[in-house]
């Protein structure tokens, strides 16, 4: 009896466990680097088929116009991928999953498949293994992993890993270029640290989208809990919730200090002619204008026919 209450009590435990939505990390970097390099010339695709039918790569990096990175496109990629060469970028992505035999044949199979279906020479393409968790030590020592030139990114001195660059987000350096992706570490101190940068240096240069992403994914993650919360994340519910945090700023703002933040001529300067005339009398609107700028337009019949209506007038107001 005693035996099969315990069996009991863990089936319903797992059954509880597996009704629980699965955020998809990986479509989470995904569109956070999709608003982020498509502007530089990189394109960016999630769950990308490597053959006609699975399996598919967590996210794909294209390099469509130039041979090597671009300043700008530098500014926005990870140590690691920025110093590579190869215009193709696979990503598997693990937040939940340590690095482990099972990830690095994943990222293997993705490699070797894409450059054989797509007809890819190996300096072409290059894959990433890209893990929220810090790799364990020795799991590195077992794979031949040691740390490159930069801080958290590895390279492998096996003759079959060599293909398979590993980088961990938990220990990539400060610098603003790494920010991004460090915003999907897995330790929250390094989560923060990346929010920081960001807010300090690094979203200056990146659109509306990329910023309203990072702020709504920082809030969920540091101030409301996201990594713990039993509902599946998507890149949806962080736009909309981007876009509710910006309605409510704004609300909360007076006209006053958005004028004192932007100056008037800033404002004046995105609204349409027309619609600044619609709040003028006549008088305002030809106030300074000389008799031929106020005739422009008009054509001599229609001159004439304006000024016979005009004495007319004058007759009738002099009887």
């Amino acid at each position: 009896m005693r035996i099969r209450r315990i069996k009991t009590v863990k089936s319903e435990t797992l059954k509880v466990q597996s009704e629980v939505p699965k955020t998809r990390w990986h479509r989470l970097l995904g569109k956070m680097l999709e608003e982020l390099l498509t502007p530089v010339g990189i394109q960016v695709i999630t769950d990308f088929p490597v053959m006609s039918e699975s399996p598919e790569c967590d996210i794909l990096l294209l390099r469509k116009e130039h041979k090597h990175w671009t300043t700008e496109q530098k500014k926005r990629l990870s140590d690691g991928i920025r110093d590579c060469n190869a215009s193709h970028i696979l990503v598997e992505f693990k937040y939940t999953e340590s690095v482990n035999e099972n990830a690095l044949i994943q990222a293997l199979c993705y490699d070797y498949l894409y450059k054989r279906i797509q007809n890819f020479d190996e300096h072409e393409v290059r894959t990433f293994l890209i893990s929220a968790k810090t790799p364990e030590r020795a799991t590195l020592r077992v794979f031949d992993y040691q740390q490159s030139g930069k801080v958290g990114v590895y390279h492998s001195s096996h003759r079959i890993l060599k293909r398979i660059c590993l980088i961990s987000l938990n220990e990539l350096s400060d610098e603003p270029h790494n920010a991004f992706v460090r915003c999907f570490a897995s330790r929250k101190k390094e989560k923060a640290s990346a929010f920081n940068i960001l807010k300090q240096k690094g979203l200056s240069f990146v659109s509306t989208g990329v910023r309203r992403f990072v702020e709504s994914f920082m809030l969920l993650c540091l101030k409301i809990g996201g990594d713990d919360m039993e509902i599946e994340i998507t890149p949806e519910m962080i736009n909309n919730l981007g876009k509710k945090w910006v309605n409510m700023l704004i609300d909360s703002i007076t006209t006053e200090e958005i004028i004192a933040k932007h100056g008037k001529e800033k404002i004046l300067s995105l609204m349409k002619p027309r619609d600044l005339l619609k709040r003028l009398g006549t008088e305002d609107r030809l106030r300074g204008l000389e008799i031929e700028d106020r005739l422009k337009g008009l054509s001599a019949e229609e001159i004439e026919a304006y000024l016979a209506k005009l004495k007319k007038t004058k007759k009738k107001k002099a009887a």
